[in-house]
């Protein structure tokens, strides 16, 4: 059986040298959000920051900080066990941030919160991440595209990619399509298309209760379809009730880059 080698250094420190320095560097949020329901919110984060051994002399200004910082002032009194689950996240997020550690590892921070909740969460990931380097685990994939600026994907235990999201929808975009939604009661959208010759293909997709259809359509290489399609569908009077361009979402680089490992 072969042994791997290597080391592990967490901002600098070598975590089998320097062990305690290093796990000082991480703050760590668990999706569980495992709290002590039976204290104050301002009692459960000074006894993080007893544990993480903030100096006594500074502690109170410490925990009295973070509480403002992640929202926590108007609860700061209330037992955890009466909080929401949105507050729970931010008593969890603010006993992870107590010992100033640069390094925060936040696992599926807002399942389990309504919208509202999910948003307030997503803002302060967003502001955290000005003064730390944030570690996210999500597998909602459009949390990820609108807070990260670097995504790690991995497949079976193996990093399949590792890029900005905006590159990673970039890299899957197959095709230059557009979806657009119309009225066209005597049929002449496909006898127009074809007349096209910036048109590569067009696809019925749904047809709707009010009469309106929907159709992808694809153009060769890296035209703008949209001028032609207003111009060309206003001459034959069909109206278009929507039109959006076809663009590669996060979710669709994960599915075909999973496909591909699995192949």
């Amino acid at each position: 059986m072969n042994k791997l080698h290597g080391e592990i250094k967490v901002n600098g420190y070598d975590i089998l040298k320097k062990p305690k320095k290093a796990k000082k560097e991480i703050g760590y949020m668990p999706e569980g959000v495992p709290l002590y329901t039976d204290l104050t919110v301002k009692e459960f984060v000074t006894y993080m920051a007893e544990i993480k051994q903030v100096d006594r002399k500074i502690r109170k200004e410490k925990v009295e900080k973070i509480i403002e910082q992640t929202g926590l002032k108007e609860v700061g009194k209330k037992l955890v066990k009466n909080l929401s689950r949105g507050y729970k996240q931010r008593v969890s997020m603010a006993g992870a941030l107590v010992g100033d550690p640069k390094i925060l590892i936040l696992d599926e921070p807002t399942v389990g919160l309504d919208p509202k909740q999910i948003t307030e969460i997503r803002n302060l990931i967003k502001e955290l991440g000005k003064t730390h380097t944030v570690i996210l685990s999500s597998h909602i994939l459009s949390e990820v595209s609108q807070i990260c600026n670097k995504v790690i994907i991995i497949n079976k235990g193996k990093i399949v990619a590792i890029d900005t999201p905006e590159n990673l929808e970039r890299k899957v975009a197959s095709n230059n399509s557009v979806y657009v939604t119309v009225e066209d009661p005597e049929n002449k959208i496909k006898a127009i298309t074809q007349n096209i010759g910036d048109i590569k293909k067009i696809e019925l997709i749904e047809e709707n209760e009010d009469g309106t259809k929907q159709y992808v359509i694809e153009a060769k290489g890296e035209v703008d379809l949209r001028k032609i399609i207003f111009a060309e569908f206003a001459k034959e009077n069909i109206t278009i009730f929507e039109m959006k361009k076809a663009d590669s979402t996060l979710e669709d680089a994960f599915m075909k880059l999973i496909e591909g490992g699995n192949k």
